[in-house]
C-alpha cells in the first residue's frame, strides 16, 4: 500500500474516532444531532482552551475524561466477567 493511502486511512480513523466520542459523550442526542449546536460548543471550548485560562478547564475536563473512561472499561470488564 501506498504512504499516502496509509496516511489516508490513519486520517479517517482518526476522525472517526473522534465523532463517536462526540457520539459517546451524548451531544447529538442532547442537540437533537444540531451541526451549528455542536460547532459552535466546540468553537466555544477552542476559545476557552485558547485563552490565558485555558490550562485550569483542560486540566477539569482531561480528569473528567479520564474519569469516565475508567469507569467504561470497569463495566466492560464487568459486564465480560457474568
Amino acid at each position: 500500500m501506498r504512504t499516502w493511502q496509509v496516511e489516508r486511512r490513519q486520517r479517517t480513523r482518526h476522525l472517526i474516532e473522534l465523532g463517536g466520542l462526540v457520539v459517546k459523550a451524548g451531544i447529538v442526542e442532547l442537540t437533537n444531532d444540531d451541526r451549528a449546536t455542536i460547532y459552535g460548543a466546540l468553537l466555544w471550548i477552542a476559545a476557552k482552551l485558547k485563552s490565558h485560562e485555558g490550562e485550569h478547564p483542560r486540566n477539569l475536563w482531561t480528569v473528567k475524561g479520564k474519569q469516565a473512561f475508567d469507569a467504561e472499561r470497569r463495566e466492560d470488564q464487568k459486564s465480560q466477567r457474568t
